[in-house]
């Protein structure tokens, strides 16, 4: 998953940036409301981790923005302040969940987790294609009752995949979701990837629409008749 992170300290910048890095999802930060609508504007995010109090433009009215420009992305608020009107402030502009400084990474991590399942519309944590299980929780596969020696690229990939099962998924859409800024748009790490995957898979369960993307899901999606 691709994660937006708004928060102006740079303390938690770099310690919830690492934590979310270090479960294995991709992650933008901005520093300021601006930045942050900005950003949230120019791409396309699973979740948006949003601090109220920001300089420039507060967290509210960027999530105000968002909302009224019709973007149905995942917000988790984050404050400083725990009174009722101000969460009610929160939801009333659109948040899908609100956290109050200071958490525990933890919380923050299973919020994080919760909200990405809600986005791919689906609140198991556990992804069945056929005999491939997927644990999200865990962040783990296993095929056949056997379990997948996966890297985190490999994982991050193939949990994509499953979320998006029987869904024509283009080489565009994965280079948003799971690599970041710096992957040349001109290199074939997404090619690389899927061959790679499909390796360790065994029996495919991932097919190539040409000139469209791939599709995960047990038998083949038909092309569509022209």
């Amino acid at each position: 998953m691709r994660i937006l992170l708004v928060e102006d300290s740079p303390r938690l910048q770099r310690s919830v940036g690492l934590a979310l890095r270090k479960t294995g999802y991709v992650v933008d930060v901005a520093g300021d409301g601006d930045e942050g609508l900005w950003q949230a504007e120019s791409h396309d995010y699973d979740v948006i981790i949003l601090d109220i109090m920001l300089p420039r433009r507060d967290g509210l009215s960027v999530l105000t923005e968002l909302r009224r420009q019709g973007r149905a992305v995942h917000v988790l608020l984050l404050t400083a302040r725990d009174t009722v009107l101000d969460r009610v402030r929160g939801l009333q502009a659109g948040a899908d969940d609100y956290l109050v400084k200071p958490f525990a990474l933890e919380e923050l991590l299973a919020r994080v987790q919760a909200l990405g399942r809600r986005a791919y519309g689906s609140k198991q944590s556990r992804l069945q294609i056929g005999d491939l299980e997927v644990d999200t929780l865990a962040r783990r596969a296993r095929r056949a009752e056997q379990t997948m020696d996966l890297t985190a690229r490999e994982y991050l990939l193939l949990e994509y995949l499953a979320r998006r099962r029987g869904q024509v998924v283009s080489r565009a859409e994965i280079e948003a979701h799971i690599y970041d800024e710096q992957v040349d748009p001109m290199s074939n790490v997404v090619d690389s990837a899927i061959c790679s995957l499909r390796k360790k898979l065994g029996p495919a369960l991932i097919h190539t629409r040409r000139g469209l993307g791939y599709v995960m899901d047990e038998v083949p999606v038909p092309a569509p008749v022209p």
